[in-house]
């Protein structure tokens, strides 16, 4: 599978075309009328694309849709690829063109005839979105580097590259949450997961790991309850990017990093169970976002903080019943052992408060299989006590089209999780699952902090591939996010 480095604009010339190697792609629209490329290239076909474009097949084309001439005459390629785009297109429909591209290369080099389109690199992006693939454990022979290098040719290439350059930021941050929610618990244990975010400190990220006595003397007994069962020590990883003023207090991320999830005590099902490899989604979220802001010099200031924990059974393991006490002070009946990831967000999202102030928080986790049974796997379910940060976020989803949809919060919902013995019970029933996890975690942000939840137990994977990703991991919500940053706290 190509890379995002292999992604590459050059000068705007159709006698590339004749000499290119793998796939050539030119664009007509759905009326059949021909670029300046696709002209050229139905000049060295001898009519092959007009042929094309006039036949019955193409009259029912639709807006993303591509048809492939095999071994074209005329040229050394090995496939015409034909790309059907209006000329008034959204940014959307560009991105799944591009995916779709992607996906059609099957590995091969591709030079792809833009021409002076404006919204070109909207098209690379769903090209960098969809030009990935997690086989780092396989033993198969892999395509060398630069074997299949993806050509855009543009009249104005340079301009294009450069502009593309902080879209290609951001996928770099959707490809390392890609990563980092694939890999398998036995590699990515929690201090590999701590490694991984410290290396990012090259980028400018100044970045922080807390250790178990250093939690320990936060007092944040909550999280830790969740690893004592597990050989891996929890951590928490702090990453900060200053590239705001400096008297501007920061945006806070914070992400559920259970690196494996087997419920603990109250242990889950067997089957299904070796997908908890995803349970660190959140944590992912926070990681690919901070190395895109990193990565593209964000003119913002934005803290990712992650709790990174091992859920496991064994004679040390936190058990239904035992009462722990937060950092905030507040005592939380245990329930049931596999709602641990609200026990986790709990401290760092009180620290995160308590230590940086910040000007918004946003936590993600994938925390509840009820936001599966209510929204299935096309959005996150989103929760917020503040009207203007929540629609902001939802904004910028739906301009980054990634799905989510507001759900509510109440006071009956927090009066589920009353407990006889503590302050509060870590779960609240079967009703309303997702809800009273969310309230369970608004009783640690303080008054006046716009907030905002974002279950993403339905979209951080799947089992099928979607509009940017093959199956597995989509990345979901490192777009958003950036999108988001950008929008309130650049465009200022």
């Amino acid at each position: 599978m190509p890379s995002l480095s292999s992604i590459r604009f050059v000068d705007f010339d159709t006698q590339l075309m004749a000499d290119a190697q793998g796939r050539v792609v030119v664009i007509v629209t759905p009326e059949g009328q021909l670029d300046a490329a696709a002209r050229s290239a139905n000049r060295m076909t001898k009519g092959a694309v007009k042929r094309l474009v006039e036949s019955e097949a193409f009259s029912k084309a639709k807006t993303g849709q591509i048809f492939t001439v095999s071994w074209p005459v005329g040229m050394l390629a090995e496939a015409l690829d034909v790309l059907v785009l209006p000329r008034k297109i959204t940014a959307t429909e560009l991105r799944k063109a591009g995916s779709a591209l992607a996906k059609t290369s099957g590995g091969k080099p591709v030079l792809l005839m833009t021409g002076s389109m404006t919204k070109v690199c909207d098209l690379a992006m769903g090209l960098a979105l969809r030009l990935y693939g997690f086989d780092v454990h396989k033993t198969a022979d892999k395509p060398k580097e630069d074997e299949a290098v993806i050509q855009i040719a543009h009249k104005s290439a340079t301009d294009m590259a450069a502009r593309f350059s902080v879209e290609q930021a951001v996928a770099a941050g959707v490809h390392m949450t890609r990563d980092l929610t694939n890999e398998p618990a036995n590699v990515l244990t929690t201090s590999e997961f701590a490694r991984r975010l410290e290396e990012m400190s090259e980028l400018g990220l100044e970045v922080e790991v807390l250790e178990e006595d250093q939690l320990e003397a936060l007092g944040m007994h909550s999280l830790l309850c969740v690893g004592q069962g597990s050989a891996s020590p929890s951590k928490v990883v702090v990453m900060q990017w200053k590239g705001g003023p400096a008297d501007e207090a920061p945006l806070a991320l914070v992400g559920k990093g259970v690196v494996f999830d087997t419920g603990g005590i109250s242990l889950k099902p067997g089957a299904g169970m070796e997908d908890m490899t995803m349970d660190m989604g959140g944590a992912g979220v926070v990681a690919g976002t901070m190395r895109a802001l990193a990565m593209r010099k964000a003119n913002a200031n934005v803290v990712g903080l992650v709790g990174l924990v091992e859920n496991m059974p064994s004679g040390t393991a936190v058990r239904p019943g035992d009462v722990v006490t937060s950092m905030k002070g507040d005592t939380i009946e245990v329930i049931n052992t596999d709602a641990e990831g609200r026990l986790v967000l709990c401290d760092v999202m009180w620290y995160a408060q308590d230590r940086f102030n910040p000007s918004g928080m946003i936590d993600l986790a994938t925390l509840t299989g009820a936001i599966i049974i209510g929204l299935g796997h096309e959005n996150a379910g989103v929760f917020s006590n503040d009207d203007a940060i929540c629609n902001a976020f939802l904004k910028a989803a739906q301009a980054e089209d990634e799905g989510a949809w507001r759900m509510p919060l109440g006071q009956a919902y927090d009066d589920m999780l009353k407990s006889r013995v503590a302050d509060m019970k870590n779960i609240g029933g079967r009703p309303a699952g997702s809800v009273t996890a969310a309230q369970f975690l608004k009783r640690f942000v303080k008054e006046d902090m716009p907030w905002i939840h974002l279950d993403i137990a339905g979209v951080a994977s799947v089992k099928a591939e979607t509009a940017y990703a093959p199956s597995g991991a989509t990345g979901w919500g490192v777009r958003s996010l950036d999108r988001f940053i950008r929008d309130k706290f650049e465009a200022e």
